[in-house]
């Protein structure tokens, strides 16, 4: 022991002792070429972190659910249910969305109709907990056998999970959340439960949710009162609702149903010889089927949706349309000297309520509303603006314009006679639709002005800030410019263009809310009525022109490819526009004074013997022009070359004549 040092232990030299810190396996080679070899670290089993993720996604999906998922979702009404449109006397216009009826119970029904369900959709239903495994493993070996997708492997509960809470995407994230809530809605909810949701829920097509509606929409019968055909035909339409829907092929719905009936015997819910018994069923004949969309349809709908609230079956809406206008308005525009253009027509109270809009020739072949959706060039209609800026000015009908050419940043708009009258009156002007005229006063009043008088009128479409604004080359709907002639003839702006009656308290407070406010008589009303007086009665709209007092506007854009005309008469303010789709001219004889102006009259002498000729109170200020009518001589009915034989018949005609007077 004495004789070890500090390089010894054990009487062994510190250097050949092993390393207390070297691996246990043997090092391989020999002396100084041994090494170590690197040992690979353990795999981590990855399994617990899939399942503590697969939990944690569980909790998260169920603590939303609690919170956010009523279980009574399947029991409400839809969030955009059907509405029937109906006019002003309560007949139908058009039926919009889809229809859902009151929840039905399942122990209230024939114990046939819950059974001809869970046999074709899900016939363990009342044993599984919310998936089926033995299900989906069958529905996969048939879908292999057939080629394709023949059968579904979902559950009754799962199918409620996907259509109450679920959208209908195709991904592993939803599947997943489906059977998830699968889960939660088995833990809540009894089998009787579940089955009622999902049969008060369920498309049925036609546009109809739920066991009643499909009840009353085909077979015209409550739910409770369905036959084993008719409960064996609505369990298989829920396949493929568009495709079997018995009023689209009843064929194959009748098909379908023998299925059905096939599985109810193999479930024991029937016995064969009644399942054999069973004559098939057919849905009840609709002899008259409202369109679901028109013109007038299509722009109110929207507004009728917000105005009521979601409730069971159809929402009866009434609306402002005129049945006995529209019909006018729809025999005016077929009935139009147009060929291969298009025609709009819109007709309104002066308050705003349209009781007619036509916007095309055609719904079936085009739907878009060229009354309300285009915006198009109104021209010349458009000079309402610049005049009643002038007005406001301080210029009268009778204040004298230069209707000669003029010259703005190397622009000069030319009259469309090509005739310059020079020194003329406003009212003359305007009458005679003079370009040059419109285009000096507005810039006298200036740019601004007009632009402000038009919208408070209503406009609200972009006007450039440029001297052609004046002639109507800003775009706007032809239910926006008629609304602003119906702010002239009501006197008061802004006037919005509704389709819906005006409740009593939105009328108390329709002013505050929308402001705007009442023409002055003496200074804008009474001589703006004067100027649409002189225009269509002795200016380029006289084509337009009534036995009553009529006030109107045409309007041709540049090239000829808009002509409008649009006034008022009796409580009727009416535009009319005529144009082409792709935009192409019109060519030269269509103006707003001709094909425009004769639709405007067509339907106004018609629609004013219907509706009668009383209108609005015009201004005291205004006096309708005294129109003398040149007398003419009563001439014999005798052509004059009838020989002096005749005289003394001739004598005998003026006898009667003198008798008559």
């Amino acid at each position: 022991m004495d004789n070890e040092g500090i390089w010894s232990r054990g009487g062994s030299n510190v250097e050949e002792l092993p390393d207390p810190f070297a691996p246990a396996t043997p090092l391989p080679g020999v002396g100084d070429n041994a090494y170590p070899v690197e040992q690979k670290p353990k795999r981590r089993r990855r399994w617990p972190l899939f399942l503590y993720a697969f939990a944690f996604l569980f909790f998260v999906t169920l603590i939303w659910l609690i919170v956010t998922a009523p279980l009574s979702r399947a029991l409400e009404p839809l969030d955009d249910p059907a509405i029937l449109l109906v006019s002003q006397e309560g007949q139908p216009i058009a039926r919009r969305g889809a229809v859902k009826e009151a929840p039905v119970d399942v122990t209230k029904l024939n114990k046939v109709t819950p059974a001809a369900f869970v046999a074709i959709e899900d016939r363990r239903f009342y044993s599984h907990w919310g998936i089926d495994p033995r299900g989906i493993g069958r529905a996969m070996v048939a879908n292999m056998q057939a080629g394709g997708v023949r059968q579904g492997g979902s559950t009754i509960t799962q199918q409620l999970a996907k259509t109450s809470f679920l959208s209908s995407d195709r991904s592993m994230k939803r599947k997943a959340q489906e059977v998830i809530i699968a889960f939660w809605l088995e833990a809540w909810l009894s089998k009787d439960e579940i089955l009622s949701r999902y049969l008060s829920s369920v498309y049925f097509g036609d546009g109809v949710y739920g066991l009643r509606a499909a009840s009353k929409h085909y077979f015209g019968r409550e739910p409770e009162d369905l036959s084993l055909a008719q409960s064996a035909m609505l369990a298989g339409v829920v396949q493929a609702p568009s495709r079997l829907a018995p009023t689209n092929n009843l064929k194959l719905a009748q098909a379908r149903s023998k299925l059905v009936l096939n599985a109810m015997v193999d479930t024991g819910a029937v016995t064969r010889v009644r399942a054999n018994a069973a004559t098939p069923a057919r849905p009840i004949y609709r002899s008259s089927k409202i369109p679901t969309g028109t013109y007038f349809a299509d722009w109110v709908s929207p507004e009728a949706r917000d105005a009521y609230e979601a409730d069971f079956g159809e929402v009866r809406v009434q609306t402002t349309l005129d049945a006995d206008l529209q019909r006018l308005a729809v025999r005016a525009v077929s009935q139009a000297a147009a060929k291969d253009m298009q025609v709009a027509l819109v007709a309104m109270r002066p308050d705003g309520r349209v009781v007619a809009m036509v916007g095309g020739k055609s719904y079936s072949e085009s739907p878009f509303n060229r009354a309300t959706q285009a915006r198009r060039q109104p021209g010349s209609a458009f000079k309402l603006f610049v005049y009643l800026a002038a007005l406001r000015a301080g210029y009268t009908p009778d204040s004298i314009v230069e209707d000669r050419p003029i010259t703005i940043d190397g622009w000069t708009p030319a009259n469309s006679d090509g005739v310059y009258r020079g020194p003329i009156t406003m009212r003359e002007a305007f009458a005679r639709s003079s370009n040059a005229a419109t285009v000096r006063l507005s810039e006298s009043v200036g740019r601004a002005n007009v632009m402000r008088a038009a919208r408070e009128l209503g406009i609200t479409t972009p006007l450039p800030n440029s001297p052609s604004v004046a002639l109507g080359t800003a775009g706007v709907s032809l239910l926006e410019l008629t609304s602003a002639y119906a702010a002239v003839a009501s006197g008061r702006y802004p006037i919005r263009a509704r389709g819906l009656p005006e409740k009593a308290d939105d009328g108390r407070f329709a002013g505050m809310l929308q402001g705007g406010g009442r023409m002055d008589s003496r200074r804008d009303w009474a001589p703006m009525l004067d100027l649409l007086y002189a225009a269509a009665n002795d200016g380029t709209g006289r084509r337009a022109a009534l036995a009553v007092p009529t006030f109107g506007k045409t309007g041709t854009t540049q090239g000829n490819r808009d002509a409008l005309f649009v006034g008022f008469a009796g409580n009727l303010v009416v535009g009319v526009w005529v144009g082409r789709d792709d935009d192409k001219p019109l060519g030269r004889k269509v103006s707003g004074g001709t094909v425009p102006a004769q639709i405007w009259r067509n339907f106004m002498v018609s629609a004013l013997s219907v509706d009668g000729r009383a209108g609005p109170q015009l201004p005291a200020e205004f006096k309708v022009p005294e129109r003398i009518q040149p007398k003419r001589e009563q001439e014999s009915p005798l052509p004059a070359e009838w020989s002096k034989s005749a005289e003394p018949l001739r004598q005998v005609i003026r006898a009667i004549e003198k008798l008559l007077e």
